[in-house]
Parts: C-alpha cells; structure tokens; sequence
C-alpha cells in the first residue's frame, strides 16, 4: 500500500514558527514533504497575509503568538510585516512573500481562513439563500488569494472549514478544493458533493476503524463516527487528507486505514527523516 502524501502543517509547526518563510522554506526542503498547509486572511488594506489567529496577542504553548495585538483584519500591512512570531525573529509574510519562497515542485495548501470578519459559520451546510449571501461576503477576499496565487506554477488546493469560502472559489478559478469538516461528517461530505470538491479533509479522529477514532478531537465525542468518510469519499472519487498528526503512532494509523494525505506538526513521522 502507497504511503500518504504528507502535507506540512504550517510548516511543520511542532519544529518552527508556524506560517512563516523560514518555516515553509524548511519544510518544502525535506524530501517527504509533498505539501505545504498555511492559513490566510487579509490585513486591513485587504492584503493576503499569512498568519493562523484572528488576534495577533494570545500564547501558544507559553509563547506570544506575536509581539503585536489587535485584529488581525483591522492591522495595517506594515505593521503585520514586522509583528514577530512566537517570540522569534521570524515575521509574519504575505502570501506573496510564501508564494515566492516555496519552490514549485512542492503542493501549496491554501486554507482560507477568515475573509476579514468573525461570524464565519464554521463546519456548516448552508441553505441556498445562506450560501448565496457567504460567498459574498467571501468574494472579495477569495479574489485577492487568487490573484496572487496566479504566478505560482505548483500544485494548489484551497481548503476551508467554511462553505462560503469554497462557494467563492468555484466563482472566481478552477482550482482543487476541499472542505475541512469540524463536527459534522455529513455537512462535510454535503459541501464536497454540492461543490464538486476534489478531497475532503476530515480531523483525525473521523476515520472509523483506527484507535483515534474513540479519541475526543475537533468537536467530535469519543467514540467511532456514524459515517465512515474515507468510503464515501472513496465512492465520489476524492482524495482524503486528514488533519492533524502530532506523533509517527497516530501517523501509523492513519496509513494502515489508507487515506490519501495526512497533514503533519512533525517531519519524520511517516518514516523518512532524510532532507535534500
């Protein structure tokens, strides 16, 4: 059986400062990386910024997420550009800063994160006059991303825990999509079929069958899901990149149930710790 594809979690977030170019510079630099995973919103001049928390202040595992504060979406460019990330040297890029550092022989994951707001409607099956009003408030935003992911000649799939994200894609470009499913398998795999999408991306405790799966994680209780995603996926032909492996255990066990990516804190957890 083929190994999954592993897909860097913000650049391997568990060994650098997440979603930034020195990490995705050292992630694309390793051999087993086939994909780059990075989060996006815009700062306040409507600029694609790459950076995962709505706030810029905050701590993750002890650390400051930045050395800046506010709203990510209400901060000027300039000043995004020189907030330092989890206590380190590192800044927070653009995404035409990521996109130029990245060599085109590694997949870029696209998450569309928040267009600039935070009643998103996370992990939801919209109805129709519903998902016709979040693709517009994604639109403008979405057109950004896409604009500056034009120059970039790797492979590019935009995800999202939102549909009206993945509305606003399949209205400006014909790129790969997949939803992120928070909570809810079914509205996830309702999502990929209503747009067409080529993969989904259910969390790792949603694959029926492994140890995880009894595991509490991403808005699911303990206990095996009523819906075995990886066959329905299967049966529409899309691909299924899980989210998020921590250590080379739960790596293991998501290869032996076979799905198709898994996206990754760590380097070294599928086995190959070997660089270029």
């Amino acid at each position: 059986m083929a190994r999954p594809a592993v897909i860097a979690h913000r650049g391997y977030a568990g060994v650098a400062p997440e979603n930034t170019i020195e990490a995705v510079t050292r992630a694309a630099d390793r051999d087993e990386t086939a994909m780059l995973e990075i989060d996006v919103q815009p700062a306040a001049c409507g600029t694609p910024v790459v950076v995962h928390d709505e706030h810029l202040e905050g701590v993750r595992d002890g650390r400051p997420l930045t050395d800046a504060t506010g709203l990510v979406w209400e901060t000027p460019l300039a000043e995004l550009r020189s907030a330092r990330v989890l206590g380190t040297d590192a800044t927070v890029p653009t995404l035409a800063d990521v996109l130029e550092a990245v060599p085109e022989t590694v997949g870029l994951n696209v998450e569309l994160k928040t267009p600039g707001r935070s009643d998103l409607r996370v992990g939801e099956s919209l109805s129709g006059s519903e998902r016709a009003e979040r693709c517009e408030v994604w639109l403008p935003f979405v057109e950004r991303v896409v604009a500056d992911c034009e120059a970039f000649r790797g492979e590019l799939l935009f995800s999202s825990f939102c549909e009206g994200a993945i509305a606003a894609l399949r209205e400006v470009a014909d790129y790969a999509a997949a939803p992120l499913v928070w909570d809810d398998l079914e509205a996830g795999l309702e999502i990929a079929r209503r747009y067409d999408c080529e993969a989904i991306h259910p969390p790792r405790n949603a694959i029926i069958g492994t140890e995880l799966a009894g595991t509490t994680y991403a808005g699911f209780s303990a206990g095996e899901p009523d819906i075995d995603v990886l066959e329905a996926a299967r049966a529409a032909g899309r691909a299924v990149n899980v989210w998020t492996a921590t250590n080379w255990v739960q790596f293991d066990q998501l290869a032996a149930a076979g799905v198709d990516g898994i996206v990754a804190d760590y380097p070294g957890l599928s086995g190959d710790s070997s660089g270029r």
